[in-house]
């Protein structure tokens, strides 16, 4: 039997992280867990770095949990601080699993009608938000994979077909 994969798909607010996310999802087979999501479902509406933790910690508990199933999982969060990352991959070591990481970029033009036309989503992230995370992002260290979603969708699932 396969190892079963652990996929980050982490960047900025509003650069199509959930979309492609989706995508890795249906192509492996794969639960899709994400903070906007486990926020909501833990009813936390602070932002501050405890809070924002404690949703990663519910996200990481529950990958832990669907790997050791032998179940695909695909993450889906902004991952902005290197020790999330790490965190991620740790848990992968630790059952066995394939890990990835998936970086999505896209042009500052891009993300701001995005995010001002998203209706009906998790995320509460606005543009002021998406500018903050921007300076605040710590660079990935380690193998990882960039896509730029400043285009077309198509063309970022092109890319991403690549390496999934």
């Amino acid at each position: 039997m396969d190892n079963s994969r652990l996929i980050v798909v982490c960047g900025l607010q509003g650069t199509g992280k959930t979309t492609l996310a989706r995508r890795i999802s249906e192509k492996i087979q794969a639960v899709l867990l994400r903070t906007d999501v486990i926020r909501k479902e833990l009813e936390i509406s602070l932002y501050s770095e405890d809070a924002k933790q404690m949703v990663y910690n519910e996200m990481f508990s529950r990958a832990r949990k669907l790997l050791l199933e032998n179940k695909n999982v695909v993450l889906d969060a902004t991952f902005i601080k290197q020790i999330n990352r790490n965190q991620a991959q740790q848990i992968a070591r630790e059952v066995n699993a394939d890990f990835r990481i998936i970086q999505i970029l896209t042009s500052d033009e891009a993300v701001k009608p995005r995010i001002e036309k998203r209706v009906g989503d998790e995320s509460e992230a606005r543009f002021e938000q998406y500018l903050d995370s921007k300076y605040a992002f710590e660079t990935i260290i380690g193998d990882h994979i960039t896509i730029d979603n400043s285009g077309s969708i198509e063309n970022a699932f092109s890319q991403l077909d690549k390496y999934i």
